[in-house]
C-alpha cells in the first residue's frame, strides 16, 4: 500500500507501517495545492518587507537581527547546521523513518508555511531508504530541535533551503511524536501479551476464577477493565478452572485476583495516551503558523500534551509488571503454590529448577519501574536565549523511556511464561483453556520442560522476542 499524507488524517497504524514495514509515501494533490497557497502568503509578507520571526530575521537571542534577502539561502544552511549539537548513539532506523513521516504530514497541512518541493524532498528521502543519523540525547522536548536538525540534514543533503524553511524543519516534535507512536504501539502489545501469560498464570496456581465474572465490569465500568476481563475469560475459554472446586484458594493473592483490574487500568492510561499522540500525529506543531492568511507567532512546539500522556503511560505500565513478578515468584514458593521449591522436577531434591529466575525478574522489573518516574515536570534554566527559553517538557526523554521499559517488559514477561509453563507440568491439571494452550505451546515449542539433572533454559531471548505478538 501507500501512505498519502495530507496533512490532517495519519494514523498510527499507517505511521508503523511506513517505519517498520518500509511502506511508501505520497503528497496528496490536494496538499501539494494548500502549501504553495500558503507559501505564497509567507513570500508576500517577505516581499512586503514585514517581519517575520526566523523568516528575515534571527531566531532565539538573535530575533532582533535583520537577515537581508542575499543572505537569508546562507542563513537558512547554518541554521540547520549550527542546531546539529546533539550527542549519543544515534535513534533507531524505525523511530527515524516515523519522524520523517510525521514531519512530512505536518508540512503537508500547509501551516509551516514551505514550498511543496521541500515536503517532496522529504518524501523522496522516505521512499529511498535514506537512513539520516539522529543522534539521542540533546533535545528538551520544546522542538526537538537538535534531532530535527540532524533529520534534516541526513534527508535533504544539499537540497537548498529558502526564506523561513530551516526553522520549519527544526521548530517542530516530529522525533518526539514518532517515537512515542512506536512505543505506545509496542505498550499496547506488550500489554496484551500480560493479560496471556496472566492468563497462563491462573492455571497454573490453580486460581479462583469468580474474579473474573462477568458482573466485575458491571459494577465498576472502566473500559479497559472489562477489555482486559473478557480477554483473560476469553483465553481461559474451556479450562478446567471452570469446573466447580478447580479454585485451591477461597481468595487468591492479589496480584491474581487483580489482574484485570491492574491490566485494565493501563489499557486506559494507554488509550488516553494514544488519543493524545493521535490529536500530535497531525497537529501544527511549529512557529510560525500559517493560518488564513495571517502568520502568526505562537507555541504550539510545546510537546505538555505528549509528554505528560507518555509519563502516564510509564506510571500504568509499572503495577502491570509488578503484578506478573509477583505471580512468577508465588509460582516459585512452595508454600503459595503447593508445588516443589522454585518449581523443581520433584520435592527433596537440591537442584534449584528455575528459583533463581526469580531474581532475575526482581531486578529486571525493578529497572523497568525506575523509567516509571516522570519527567514532564522538570523545569529549565531561564538563562537560555535570553531567558525567553524557559520551558522543557523532555518530550523525546518520556517517548524513550516507554520504548526502553517495554524492552525490558518483554523479558519479564519471557520469564513470567517459562516459570508458568513449568508450574503447569508439575501440577498436571487440564484440560487448558483454548488461548492458554496456543500460548503454553507457543513457549514450548522454543524452552522445553525443565527435568532432573539439566540446567535451567540458558537463553530466553526467542521467548522475549514471541511476547509482542502473542496478544494477537
Amino acid at each position: 500500500m501507500t501512505v498519502v499524507l495530507t496533512g490532517s488524517d495519519l494514523t498510527l497504524p499507517e505511521l508503523v507501517l511506513v517505519a517498520r514495514s518500509g511502506e511508501r509515501v505520497e503528497l496528496a494533490p490536494a496538499a501539494l495545492e494548500r502549501m504553495r497557497a500558503t507559501r505564497a502568503v509567507v513570500e508576500a509578507a517577505a516581499a512586503a518587507g514585514r517581519d517575520v520571526y526566523g523568516l528575515n530575521t534571527g531566531v532565539g537571542a538573535k530575533k532582533t537581527a535583520a537577515v537581508p534577502p542575499e543572505e537569508r539561502a546562507e542563513f537558512n544552511r547554518l541554521l540547520v547546521l549550527n542546531h546539529r549539537v546533539g550527542q549519543g548513539p544515534a535513534l533507531p532506523d524505525d523511530v527515524v523513518r516515523a519522524a520523517l513521516c510525521r514531519l512530512a504530514n505536518g508540512l503537508a497541512s500547509g501551516e509551516p508555511g514551505v514550498r511543496p518541493e521541500l515536503a517532496q524532498a522529504l518524501v523522496d528521502a522516505l521512499d529511498a531508504g535514506v537512513r539520516p543519523v539522529v543522534r539521542r540525547y540533546g533535545s528538551i522536548g520544546v522542538a526537538d530541535l537538535s534531532a530535527n536538525a540532524d533529520l534534516a540534514h541526513g534527508a535533504l543533503g544539499d537540497f537548498g533551503l529558502e526564506a523561513g524553511e530551516a526553522l520549519a524543519l527544526l521548530c517542530h516534535n516530529a522525533v518526539s511524536t514518532g517515537h512515542a507512536a512506536l512505543a505506545l504501539a509496542d505498550a499496547t502489545a506488550l500489554l496484551d501479551a500480560v493479560d496471556v501469560a496472566g492468563a497462563l498464570d491462573l492455571e497454573a496456581f490453580g486460581a479462583n476464577v469468580e474474579a473474573l465474572d462477568e458482573a466485575v465490569a458491571d459494577a465498576r465500568p472502566y473500559p479497559g477493565l472489562r477489555t482486559s476481563l473478557e480477554r483473560v475469560r476469553a483465553l481461559l475459554e474451556g479450562s478446567h478452572l471452570w469446573s466447580d472446586g478447580a479454585a485451591r484458594n477461597l481468595q487468591d493473592p492479589l496480584c491474581f485476583r487483580c489482574l484485570p483490574q491492574v491490566n485494565g487500568a493501563a489499557r486506559d492510561a494507554l488509550g488516553f495516551a494514544s488519543a493524545q499522540l493521535a490529536v500530535e500525529l497531525n497537529a501544527a506543531q511549529g512557529n510560525p503558523l500559517v493560518v488564513d492568511g495571517r502568520i502568526l507567532a505562537v507555541g504550539n512546539f510545546d510537546a505538555l500534551p505528549l509528554a505528560a500522556a507518555l509519563d502516564l503511560a510509564r506510571i500504568s505500565l509499572a503495577p502491570v509488571l509488578a503484578s506478573a513478578c509477583e505471580r512468577s515468584l508465588k509460582l516459585l514458593q512452595r508454600p503459595l503454590s503447593g508445588l516443589p521449591e522454585g518449581l523443581a522436577v520433584r520435592e527433596g531434591i537440591a537442584e534449584d529448577g528455575l528459583a533463581e529466575f526469580g531474581i532475575a525478574m526482581q531486578a529486571i522489573v525493578a529497572e523497568a519501574r525506575l523509567l516509571a518516574q516522570p519527567v514532564s515536570f522538570e523545569l529549565a534554566s531561564t538563562t537560555q536565549a535570553e531567558g525567553i527559553e524557559d520551558r522543557m517538557t523532555l518530550a523525546p526523554l518520556a517517548a524513550r523511556r516507554v520504548a526502553e521499559l517495554v524492552e525490558l517488559g518483554c523479558r519479564a514477561v519471557a520469564i513470567e511464561l517459562v516459570v508458568a509453563a513449568q508450574a503447569l507440568d508439575l501440577r498436571g491439571a487440564g484440560p487448558l483453556g483454548g488461548g492458554t494452550t496456543r500460548a503454553y505451546e507457543a513457549v514450548r515449542a522454543l524452552v522445553p520442560a525443565l527435568r532432573a539433572g539439566e540446567p535451567v533454559p540458558q537463553d530466553l531471548e526467542p521467548v522475549a522476542a514471541l511476547v509482542p505478538g502473542l496478544g494477537r
